[in-house]
This record gives structure tokens, sequence and C-alpha cells, in this order.
């Protein structure tokens, strides 16, 4: 039975013979270099859909990023058009700047308002003292004045009050000190007056101008246009100040003499004067008028017979 049972072993168990042991670690091998060939195929794929995945999300974040800031330099997007200025606000802009510019034809470069004799007289040699007296003839004296004058030149011509306008205008021709102040003013208004007329005319504004039987001084002049052309009063007054102080200065740098710089210096230094003295002019009356530079006056009424002289005034 044990032989019986020995030879059945025998019998039922496979042989495994020497070429079969051999065969069976050949094709494990081989199927473990296929196996590694498709997965190193397969990572070096993902590997390269990740990286042209990352270098196309960076391309179109490089594009996002600078494609706006080059239109917003050359050609601002339609969204971005309406930050500019409207239609009336740009035109008013355009007239003001053209009106009250050195390059208007009124004159003003001829004038000095008594800026020549006060140099000659030694009152201003530096640009210092010349600072100080521009801001007294701002503040206290002829600035004042004619802002006043404008802005309710201006307010007359606005409700058509032909009376009012006429009154103003009479007013503000009787107000300066001076015969050459009176030639400088007057002869700048008329200019202006002409100018305006043939090259920006518009409704109302022949009207205004005929009520004046006074001679129109240059800021009543500058308050007629204003209000018929329906620019805001605010700015009006506002350019016309900055173009009487510069019109200052360019005659100061010219007599005592000045640089440049130092004129830049003070047209910086008087923004604060002369932002000052539109706010008092715009809530002035005609009862708040007056002046108080005295020494102003009377150096426009010595230039009359100073012996030499650039200036009619």
């Amino acid at each position: 039975m044990k032989a019986a049972a020995k030879g059945m072993s025998m019998a039922t168990t496979p042989v495994v013979t020497n070429t079969a042991m051999s065969t069976l670690p050949t094709i494990t091998c081989s199927m473990r270099r296929t196996i590694m060939r498709m997965v190193v195929r397969t990572t070096t794929v993902i590997i390269i859909i990740m990286m042209m995945s990352i270098a196309i999300t960076s391309i179109t974040t490089t594009q996002t990023a600078v494609i706006p800031m080059l239109m917003t330099t050359n050609r601002p997007e339609p969204a971005e058009a309406g930050i500019g200025l409207a239609g009336g606000e740009a035109a008013a802009l355009y007239r003001l700047m053209t009106w009250l510019s050195p390059a208007f034809p009124v004159g003003a470069f001829s004038y000095s308002s008594g800026l020549e004799w006060a140099v000659e007289a030694g009152d201003i040699v530096d640009a210092a003292s010349f600072g100080d007296w521009l801001t007294a003839m701002l503040a206290d004296g002829s600035g004042f004045c004619d802002g006043v004058f404008l802005c309710h030149a201006y307010r007359a011509v606005e409700a058509g009050e032909d009376r009012t306008l006429r009154d103003v205008a009479e007013l503000a021709a009787a107000f300066v000190p001076s015969r050459e102040r009176q030639l400088e003013t007057s002869t700048q208004g008329r200019a202006f007056i002409e100018t305006a007329r043939a090259a920006w005319s518009c409704d109302g504004l022949d009207q205004a101008i005929a009520c004046c039987e006074a001679p129109i001084v240059y800021p009543v002049a500058v308050g007629i246009v204003g209000a018929a052309h329906a620019i805001p009063l605010a700015p009006t007054l506002h350019a016309f100040l900055h173009a009487v102080v510069s019109n200052w200065i360019s005659a100061g740098s010219r007599l005592i003499p000045l640089g440049q710089t130092d004129c830049q210096r003070l047209l910086a230094m008087l923004e604060p004067v002369v932002a000052a003295t539109a706010d008092r002019a715009l809530a002035a009356t005609l009862d708040d008028l007056g002046s108080a530079t005295f020494r102003a006056d009377l150096a426009s009424l010595r230039h009359e017979t100073q012996y030499t002289r650039l200036f009619r005034s």
C-alpha cells in the first residue's frame, strides 16, 4: 500500500523539467521590461502634457496682463472712454485755455501794471520781494477787484439783466486808478471782445456787448464772453486770475530780471493766493470792492513820467 501510495504520489505530482524551469525566468524579465517601458512612456506623455498645459496657461496669463496695458496706453478700452471729459466740459476747457493763453491777441505782454516803476524805485529787487508785491496786488488790489467785476458781469449776462450789466461795466471802467491802467485794461478788453466776436461768436454775445455804453474793461469782457458761451463761472474766474498773474510774472522776469525756474516757483507759490482770491470774489458784492495797495497805484501813476520804459503801463 505504501508502495502503491508512493507510486501514486509520484505519478500524480507534476514533473518540472529543466527546460520549463529555464523558460519561466526569461518570460518574467521580458514582461517586466515591457511593463517598465510602458510606464516610462506613459509617464513621459503625462509630463509633456502637464508642461504644455503650464506653458499655455502662462502665455494666456501674460497676454491677459499685457494687452490691456498696451491698449490703455495707446487706445483706451471702450469702457474706459467714459473717464474723459464730457463734450461740454471739453469745449469749455478748450475755450478758456485759448482765450486766456499768452497767444490770444489782447496785447497783455506790453503792460506791466506799474511793475516797471516799482523795479526802478527799488521796491522789487528779487524773487522774494516780487512775490510779496504780487500777493498784495492779487489779494488786496486790482486782482480781487477785477475778479468781483468779472463775477457780476457774468451773472448779469446769465440773468439777462442789461441794466445791471451796464452799471457794472461803468463802475469797472471808473474804478481804475490811473490813466495808463485805464489804457491797459480797456485796450485788452476791446481786443478780447473783437477777437471773440470774430472767431467765437455765439447767440446773445452781440446783445450783451451792445448794452455796455462805457468802454468794456478786460475783466468785464471775459465775464461777458464766458457767460454768453455758458462756461461755468468758477473756472472762468480762476483762469482769468491765472492769466493776470502769469502776465505780471512775465513782465517781472524781463525787468528784475528773473530766470524761468524762479518764475515757475512764483507761480506755484501764488496758487493758493489765486484760489483764495477767487473764492472771495465769487462771494463778494459790489459793496465789498476796495483796494489797499497804495504803493502799486502810485507806481502806475509814476510810470506815466518814467524816463525809460519798456512797457505801456
